[in-house]
């Protein structure tokens, strides 16, 4: 007997089975994932290394191939890519999907600390994270006022807003753009230096001879015992414009004398602007099995109490 003459004569029957596959259908859409490609998580780990100052040809020569060198050692590596920008290392290390990511990133982190005697001393130390170095972010904030400045905003947005959304689920990272740091700014006079005989490497030998962290211990008595507090770092402008670079003949050579400090932003070569306007940017980057539209709904119901602060 076939499908439809049951259907005829047993409408409540084919009536019942219809309902069923609706429902097993409408059960089946809410439950669907949204993505591009299939639920793995391919083990992939990144190396970053930033240093300051370096052109993108010695940050190759002295920090990416020795890296390299080192890393392409590692088991059960697929294949390995590098960037070397200006002041900024990249490496990205993508493992067999048999590999777990756990071992994978452990074995980097041993590798990357076996060479570390041998990169320059001036960089920063090398992160180590397991995710993709160059992965876009699926959603941007950007924030704006006319009342704070930008060093303001980025400073809010770093302590607040920034470990808020870290925390949701399905998010990696948080990555600022147009962020202003606060930096105290060395602002030299060429002919002044020239005519003291000094260059900016002697200011800079200044800088950190005297402008250190000291620990002074304690003072202990019979009964009581007291932590020393020494304040030998600089945090005014004043108190860097007092540094003395050279004694000339009884004469303290100050920097007020070669030049001036001021506190300012750390770095104003990128610029965003929302709606026109200079803002600072948070752009959110999804792990590699998180669903984006969850992550954009994760961050859409958290925006209301982050706003609300």
């Amino acid at each position: 007997m076939k499908l439809s003459e049951i259907s005829i004569h047993r409408p409540v029957f084919a009536t019942v089975m219809s309902l069923v596959v609706t429902l097993v259908g409408l059960v089946g859409y809410s439950r669907l994932s949204v993505r591009e490609y299939p639920n793995i998580d391919p083990p992939v780990v990144t190396v970053t290394t930033d240093y300051p100052g370096a052109s993108a040809p010695i940050v190759e020569t002295q920090v990416t191939k020795v890296l390299e060198d080192s890393l392409s050692g590692i088991e059960g590596i697929d294949y390995l890519t590098s960037i070397s920008r200006q002041e900024e290392s990249q490496i990205t290390i993508r493992f067999k999907l048999e590999r777990d990511p756990d071992d994978a990133a452990a074995d980097v982190r041993d590798r990357t600390a076996r060479v570390r005697g041998h990169l320059p001393d001036e960089i920063d130390e090398p992160v180590i994270q397991k995710i993709e170095a160059d992965a876009q972010p699926i959603l941007y904030i950007a924030f704006s006022s006319d009342r704070h400045s930008a060093l303001e905003i980025t400073d809010y947005a770093e302590r607040y807003v920034k470990d808020q959304l870290q925390t949701l689920s399905g998010v990696a990272a948080v990555t600022m753009f147009g962020e202003r740091e606060y930096s105290m700014r060395i602002w030299l006079d060429p002919e002044r230096l020239a005519a003291y005989n000094l260059t900016p490497q002697d200011v800079e030998n200044a800088l950190r001879r005297q402008n250190v962290d000291v620990p002074a211990g304690r003072i202990e008595s019979v009964q009581r015992e007291f932590t020393v507090l020494s304040e030998t770092d600089l945090k005014t402008p004043q108190q860097f414009d007092d540094l003395v670079l050279k004694d000339v003949k009884g004469y303290l050579v100050r920097l007020s004398d070669v030049g001036h400090a001021e506190l300012g932003p750390l770095d104003e070569r990128r610029i965003v602007r929302f709606n026109g306007q200079p803002a600072i940017a948070l752009g959110v980057v999804k792990q590699a099995t998180a669903n984006p539209l969850d992550v954009s709904n994760e961050v859409a119901a958290a925006m209301p109490g982050i706003l609300a602060s």
